[in-house]
């Protein structure tokens, strides 16, 4: 019989750290704590995304109504919703301040 020993290594090593990345919630569109600082940040850099979405989802009608009941600015809803989303599927962003050229 192969020693597997060491893929079971592996597996936890993965599992501990995909729980490090990620606080789970009970819900999953809950807004991550590192996300809700970035957006609450004044001095936070944005960029413009433009992709075609169906329109028989009426989510811009949708973006604006939930803007308008909750005074959530149009691209913050975005951005919370499309980061919940790629955390659930398992892409978190990488918070890492990039690195100082030493010389």
């Amino acid at each position: 019989m192969p020693d597997l020993s060491r893929y079971a290594r592996q597996l936890r090593e993965l599992a501990d750290a995909l729980d490090a990345q990620s606080d789970q919630t009970e819900e999953p569109l809950t807004p991550h704590p590192d996300t809700l600082k970035i957006i609450d940040s004044r001095h936070t850099s944005r960029g413009q995304i433009n992709y075609a979405v169906p329109d028989a989802l009426q989510l811009q009608r949708r973006i604006r109504r939930y803007h308008a009941d909750h005074a959530a600015q149009h691209g913050d809803i975005v951005a919370i919703a499309l980061d919940a989303f790629l955390r659930a599927k398992g892409y978190p962003p990488d918070l890492t301040p990039p690195k100082a050229d030493e010389r």
